[in-house]
């Protein structure tokens, strides 16, 4: 059987060279159709295979009524300009590589590095100005500093391994690394507010993410070294570059390296890249001839063994499933997602194992995928590549983290139940979930305390003594602030000990809110989970 791949991009010779090698695949490239949505939807109803780049929009219009179309191989990490949902629910496959990028990168902040350390482009603009003023750019040698490592993930462990190549100390913040795995890779495992004074260069290696967005901000540099070297090669955004400049002006700071910036292209008089105390690349972390040849090579043999061997690896979707065993799923792999997400927002450390529970009649289903939309949930805002119940399992197993599941048909005191337990290496947290009828979830446990809280939205969680005017306090509070309050839900061991309450709102409360609720003596702690509203779904559940 033939099969037609189609090349809408520019594709390294080495990566055409695999397809057109393939017996049974014909190749055909044309990247003129990038420019023509309407000439690209029609050459694909003749395509089961497509290898683009950044340049080919595959939109939902695209994609629609494309039942010849198996396949889609990003040759890249970023798959934005994918249109994943509706590919989908088309039952096509989508793919990247992850793992193309990853030297370019690391070596570009190595020499992003070195050349802030060494003052190499001041120093090379001022030689070529006709200066010779050697005392001007006195630099910092990299053996025996120290190295902050945000985001322990490929690129993060490819920048400490060579940072110890040249005698750097490497310490490291991920919350999907234990503190044992990243000791197998020669780095201590801290938390965030503990490397900022400790580092004396910072590199960041996270996506970018509501969470991670200005995740070096003006609180973290005020914590930092004023000898401080920063470097982003990752994502425009988790540094704030205005806070930034403040620190350089102020001494603060001495000096940072940036690749990326958002939005790209920057704004020619952007302040952060006009400093002289800034080194600036135009987002070349990925470009190398061999990192092009890389991701070339690996898509044309990611679509050779998917349509030629049915494989299927770097999934960034769900393969469609069975629809009787979906729907008989369906709900309970929204609530284990919608857990998995409350516990990847809980104050915490490193994660070192999980376990899920199931009790009742969730017993005799298909646990294996609760367990991956679980896991899903929990990594997939800590991660820079498209978490799924295809990859869930084996990229928590890569970062050190053991999931365990255990049944029991016997009903407990629901009829059907999902108890998770995540342990870090602060303590183990316990959330437990039931469904109500065919489409309701609920929280019903959070510790130790029983309840019956809706599980989307906004919720404010918050433990505190169970004392009289508590709860009319938080609604005045959340009141004088503007935020309504959809549900209410309080639970307790003893009338008068301590409590915990979840409350659904309609909206984020602000800072000035819960500063307000801490001023409470009865209030011990208080958070605020984000979760998905009711029947949003991931994009790899809905087909």
């Amino acid at each position: 059987m033939s099969h037609r791949v189609l090349v809408t991009d520019k594709l390294a010779e080495e990566g055409l060279a695999i397809l057109k090698a393939e017996p049974g695949v014909e190749v055909v490239v044309d990247t003129k159709l990038a420019k023509d949505p309407a000439a690209l939807k029609e050459a694909l109803r003749e395509a089961d295979g497509i290898a683009i780049r950044s340049g080919t929009q595959l939109t939902a219009d695209v994609l629609e009524g494309q039942p010849r179309l198996k396949a889609i191989v990003r040759a890249g990490v970023g798959v934005d300009n994918i249109d994943v949902p509706a590919a989908t629910r088309q039952g096509i496959v989508v793919m990247n590589t992850p793992g193309g990028n990853t030297t370019s990168t690391a070596e570009h902040t190595m020499a992003l590095m070195l050349s802030l350390a060494r003052n190499v482009p001041r120093a090379n603009d001022s030689l070529k100005s006709g200066k010779w003023d050697r005392n001007a750019f006195t630099g910092s040698e990299l053996e025996g500093k120290t190295l902050g490592v945000v985001g322990l993930g490929r690129v993060g462990l490819a920048v400490a391994r060579r940072a110890q190549g040249f005698g750097m100390t490497v310490i490291g913040y991920d919350p999907l690394l234990s503190a044992e795995k990243a000791q197998e890779h020669g780095i201590e495992s801290l938390r965030l507010e503990e490397i900022w004074p400790r580092a004396d260069f910072i590199t960041v290696h996270t996506p970018l993410t509501p969470e991670t967005r200005d995740i070096i901000g003006a609180k973290a540099l005020a914590a930092m070294k004023p000898t401080v070297r920063i470097i982003n090669c990752a994502r425009g955004g988790l540094v704030d570059e205005a806070a930034l400049v403040e620190a350089l002006n102020a001494g603060k700071v001495a000096g940072a390296a940036i690749d990326v910036f958002d939005p790209e292209p920057p704004p020619g008089d952007l302040p952060v890249i006009k400093h002289p105390k800034v080194v600036v690349t135009p987002h070349l972390g990925a470009s190398t001839e061999e990192a092009q040849v890389s991701v070339a090579v690996e898509a044309a043999q990611l679509l050779c063994n998917f349509l030629k061997r049915g494989q299927v690896k770097f999934a960034v979707n769900m393969p469609a499933l069975d629809r009787a065993e979906l729907q008989d799923v369906k709900l309970y792999l929204d609530m284990a997602w919608r857990l998995g997400m409350l516990h990847a927002q809980m104050d915490r450390g490193s994660i070192r194992n999980a376990r899920l529970i199931y009790r009742g009649e969730v017993a005799a289903k298909n646990t294996k995928l609760i367990t991956a939309s679980f896991a899903a949930g929990l990594m997939e805002s800590s991660l820079d590549e498209p978490v799924n119940l295809v990859n869930a399992m084996s990229l928590a197993r890569s970062r050190g983290i053991e999931i365990e599941e255990s049944s029991a048909e016997a009903p407990g005191d629901f009829g059907t139940m999902v108890q998770t337990e995540v342990t870090t290496e602060r303590k183990t947290y316990v959330a437990a979930g039931t469904l109500f009828g065919k489409q309701f979830i609920r929280l019903v446990r959070l510790g130790s305390y029983l309840l019956d809280a809706h599980m989307d939205g906004t919720l404010l969680v918050f433990t505190h003594h169970d004392r009289p005017g508590l709860i009319g306090f938080i609604g005045r509070t959340m009141g004088d602030h503007g935020v309504n309050i959809a549900q209410m839900n309080v639970g307790r061991e003893a009338p008068g000990g301590e409590a915990i309450g979840v409350v659904n709102l309609d909206s984020v409360p602000p800072p000035e809110a819960l500063s307000a609720l801490g001023e409470n003596p009865n209030v011990l702690s208080s958070s605020v989970i984000k979760l998905p509203e009711r029947g949003a779904l991931p994009p790899w559940l809905q087909l």
